[in-house]
């Protein structure tokens, strides 16, 4: 099949050769005019049968192998036989609309939206249908379907015919230029080349017509088009070249495969995929169906492009299932080989990477849900001491001056009074040891006067000797107050039970954008960090701040606590 076309091709264009060269009507330089139809109509057959023998599921190839027998088809017109030359002549206009066809339906063979479709449409009509009608119309004297003699309706029909098909080709310039406005910078130089062929093709057939049309400069006509011939002619070589590049960039996939089989496997598929695509814009998205959305790398929530936004999606399935989403450079559309290719090459390590996000976004839930639950539990807190100094506390601070109240109206009963007494002095007991629970549920302190003046009155309560310093001149997040509030009152707490200190350390500073605080005494140590729950409890709140506790105790040297949290 491929070898008959050839052939066929091959002999019309010797056939049109030699019908020019003895045509009656060859024109001025007519071996000139040959060479230029032979350089339309052989590269594009012939490149037409290469790129769909390479692609036979592509439309494009057959496409171009159309345009190449319209434009033969077309030269007929010169012929001195009059059958054969009003087959020509009705033909003459539709090689405009053929490749206008063929630059708007690269590289698929496919035109892309309902606009291109009926702009070809229009085109293929016009040229075809007022062709025909100016024939009938006598616009062309003695040929074979001449019905009403009325050459100035003739020539004015062809005008307009003319006119539309310049319009037509200046539209179809500015889709290709809208179309690549939104796709971006294209990737490959082939595809650069043929961009500006395309255009420089379009506007010089826009011009060729218009000039016709209207008799602008009738000698400069064959020079235009001459060189639109000449700009056409090229295209079908830069058809190949881009093919040929990406095939040359589908090569790349090998080299990806041997990447992606690295041990240990790489837990970063983006610098390689972007390789492969040659696109350093390229992020990748992974689908988690118990989430039912996409996340990124570290396994955050992403939102895909949509239609009209400037960049381009191909998702990537397994087994019936997303996996993952290519986002990258729109340019790529024209090529969904390379990009099913690469997502093919890539599916296990996809896969991989999928479920490592996943594991991620787990983490991050569950980080999340230790974050809220410590704050709850710190906003219960916070209300309790509130309730309890508003309170229970009032109520028993009340009840010690009603009893003084009583206890001075009863001078002449000694007994009474001492009783009263003993009351009003276990009712201060029972205020202290309401106040220390409060301060256990939430320092007051704290959030009146700030982290400083809360530390000293630690300090000032501690049962060994403490130098502090705290180093932060302002306010933080009540949440880091909290916590380093917390990590000082239970390594105090401890030093106090069990360390057998003489002395204590405190300091807090800010290092970068983290608080760090420091709790340093010089007992005992082999304290347990593990099995109480108390410094778990802390490591816990500071971890649920995107912070890390450590502590290090020697037996026999001393003990050092050490919170860092995020307060940027």
């Amino acid at each position: 099949m491929v070898i008959a076309i050839a052939l066929v091709a091959t002999a019309g264009t010797a056939g049109t050769v030699l019908l020019q060269l003895a045509s009656d009507d060859g024109g001025p330089d007519p071996g000139l005019q040959v060479s230029l139809l032979a350089w339309i109509i052989l590269p594009y057959v012939l490149g037409g049968l290469v790129a769909w023998y390479r692609s036979p599921e592509s439309r494009f190839g057959p496409l171009m192998i159309a345009a190449g027998f319209v434009t033969l088809v077309s030269s007929l017109s010169a012929a001195n036989w009059t059958p054969a030359s009003t087959l020509g002549a009705a033909f003459d206009l539709v090689p405009f609309a053929a490749f206008l066809h063929v630059f708007l339906a690269f590289p698929t063979g496919v035109l892309r939206s309902r606009r291109e479709r009926i702009l070809v449409g229009a085109g293929y009509a016009v040229a075809v249908g007022l062709q025909v009608a100016g024939l009938l119309l006598g616009g062309i004297p003695g040929n074979a379907i001449v019905a009403i003699d009325a050459p100035g309706v003739a020539a004015d029909l062809h005008q307009v015919q003319l006119t539309l098909m310049a319009g037509f080709d200046l539209i179809a310039l500015g889709v290709l230029f809208g179309r690549r406005s939104a796709a971006g910078r294209p990737l490959r130089t082939p595809v650069t080349i043929l961009i500006n062929s395309y255009s420089l093709s379009l506007v010089l057939a826009a011009v060729l017509l218009l000039t016709q049309a209207f008799s602008l400069v009738p000698d400069a006509s064959l020079t235009v088009q001459r060189t639109m011939f000449l700009v056409a002619g090229l295209a079908p070589f830069v058809f190949l070249l881009a093919m040929l590049d990406a095939r040359l960039a589908r090569s790349a996939v090998g080299d990806l495969l041997l990447e992606l089989r690295s041990v240990p496997p790489r837990s970063d598929l983006r610098e390689p995929l972007s390789r492969a695509l040659r696109d350093p814009t390229l992020s990748l998205a992974y689908w988690l169906p118990e989430y039912e959305t996409w996340a990124d790398q570290d396994g955050r929530p992403v939102h895909l492009p949509g239609a009209g936004e400037p960049r381009s999606v191909t998702l990537i399935d397994s087994e019936g299932r997303h996996l993952a989403a290519l986002v990258h450079d729109p340019s790529l559309d024209d090529e969904p080989q390379l990009l099913q290719a690469v997502g093919a090459a890539a599916g296990i390590a996809l896969e991989n990477g999928r479920l490592q996000v996943e594991l991620k976004a787990k983490l991050q839930e569950l980080e999340g849900s230790r974050g809220r639950v410590i704050e709850a539990g710190q906003k219960e807190r916070k209300r309790l001491e509130r309730n309890l100094h508003d309170g229970a506390q009032q109520r028993l601070i009340a009840l010690s001056l009603d009893l003084g109240t009583y206890s001075s109206k009863l001078d002449e009963d000694p007994e009474t009074q001492s009783r009263i007494q003993v009351a009003r002095e276990e009712i201060a007991v029972s205020l202290d040891e309401l106040r220390a629970v409060a301060r256990g549920l939430h320092p007051a302190v704290l959030s009146a006067h700030g982290l400083g003046v809360a530390l000293e009155s630690l300090a000032a309560d501690s049962a060994v000797p403490v130098k502090l310093n705290v180093a932060v001149e302002k306010r933080l997040d009540e949440s880091i107050e909290v916590a380093a509030y917390y990590v000082v009152t239970e390594s105090l707490a401890n030093i106090g039970k069990h360390a057998q200190a003489r002395r204590a350390t405190i300091e807090v500073t800010h290092e970068g954008d983290e608080l760090v605080v420091e709790v340093v005494d010089d007992g005992i140590g082999g304290a347990d960090s593990e099995g109480g729950t108390g410094l778990r409890g802390l490591a816990d709140r500071v971890e649920a701040l995107g912070g890390r506790l450590r502590v290090w105790t020697p037996s026999g040297g001393g003990t050092r606590v050490r919170a860092q949290m995020p307060c940027g």
